[in-house]
C-alpha cells in the first residue's frame, strides 16, 4: 500500500472514531435530558399513564398534568419515623381538584420500627375512601447501608402494613426494585399489589408474580412540571384502575 493510501485510510479511521464519539456523546446528552429513553411502552398496550412526585418536583400544575394525558399519581407523604414531604398537602389537594386518581406513598427506612413509621404516615395522610391504596416504597437506594436480615425487615414491614390496613381498609401497594423484591418481598405479602421499577426493559418478576404498576422512566418530561419526573403505566384499563380504589381491590384485580 502506498503512503498516500495509508494516510487516507488513517484519516478515515480517525474520522470514524471521532464520529462515533460524537454520536455517543449526543445520545448520552439526549438520555440525560430525557429526550430519548430505552423504554417506551405503547399507549395501545398501556393506555393508563401516571407519574410519581415528591418535593423534588417543586410546584406542580396538576391541571396541566391531567390535560397532558395522565390519570394517576403517586405522591410522597412521609419517610421513616418523622420526615414529612413539605409539598404533600398541596399536591394531595390540587391533584384531587384536577381529577387525578392518587396514592400517598411512604419511603420505608430500614433502621426504624415499622409501627412508628406507619404512625408518621397516618398522621400525614387523611383517610379518603376513593383513593388508591397507600403505597410503601421498599428499595435500597437512599436507604441505610446496613441491610437488615430478611425476617426482621419483613416483621417491621408487616407491622406497617397491618397498621395501614386498619386505618385505610386497603392492602397497600408495594413499590420495589428487582433487588428489594428478591430479598424481602418474593413469596410474601401476597395481598399487596406490586409496583415495579425497570428503566430499561419490559417489567417482569422472576417468580412470575403479576405487577400492576410499572415505573419505566426516571427522566420524563411532563407539562406542568419543571425538570424531570418519573413516568409509570398501569396494567389495565381505566375502570380497573378505578376499581383499585375500593376496599376489595385485591380481589378485583387478581380475580
Amino acid at each position: 500500500m502506498r503512503n498516500a493510501e495509508k494516510s487516507w485510510l488513517k484519516k478515515l479511521i480517525v474520522g470514524c472514531l471521532v464520529l462515533i464519539v460524537l454520536l455517543a456523546g449526543l445520545i448520552g446528552l439526549l438520555l440525560y435530558y430525557g429526550y430519548i429513553w430505552p423504554n417506551n411502552p405503547s399507549r395501545s398496550q398501556y393506555p393508563v399513564r401516571g407519574i410519581d412526585v415528591s418535593e423534588h418536583q417543586g410546584e406542580v400544575d396538576w391541571q396541566a398534568v391531567k390535560e397532558a394525558g395522565f390519570d394517576f399519581a403517586f405522591i410522597k407523604a412521609s419517610e421513616g419515623m418523622d420526615y414529612r414531604d413539605r409539598y404533600f398537602s398541596q399536591n394531595w389537594q390540587q391533584s384531587a381538584a384536577a381529577g387525578m386518581i392518587r396514592s400517598a406513598y411512604h419511603f420505608f427506612t430500614f433502621k426504624s420500627p415499622g409501627l412508628e413509621q406507619a404512625r408518621n404516615f397516618i398522621a400525614a395522610v387523611p383517610y379518603e375512601p376513593d383513593c388508591l391504596p397507600p403505597t410503601i416504597d421498599v428499595e435500597f437506594g437512599g436507604n441505610s447501608k446496613e441491610m437488615p436480615e430478611k425476617e426482621r425487615l419483613q416483621a417491621e414491614l408487616n407491622d406497617f402494613i397491618q397498621e395501614v390496613k386498619n386505618t385505610y381498609y386497603k392492602s397497600p401497594i408495594l413499590y420495589v426494585t428487582y433487588d428489594s423484591y428478591e430479598k424481602y418481598i418474593a413469596g410474601n405479602f401476597e395481598d399487596c399489589v406490586i409496583w415495579i421499577r425497570d428503566l430499561f426493559h419490559t417489567a417482569k418478576l422472576k417468580d412470575g408474580r403479576s405487577w400492576m404498576f410499572w415505573q419505566y422512566n426516571c427522566r420524563g418530561r411532563v407539562d406542568g412540571i419543571k425538570g424531570f419526573v418519573d413516568l409509570n403505566v398501569f396494567r389495565g384499563d381505566a375502570a380497573e384502575l378505578r376499581g383499585l380504589t375500593s376496599a376489595n381491590s385485591y380481589a378485583l384485580i387478581y380475580r
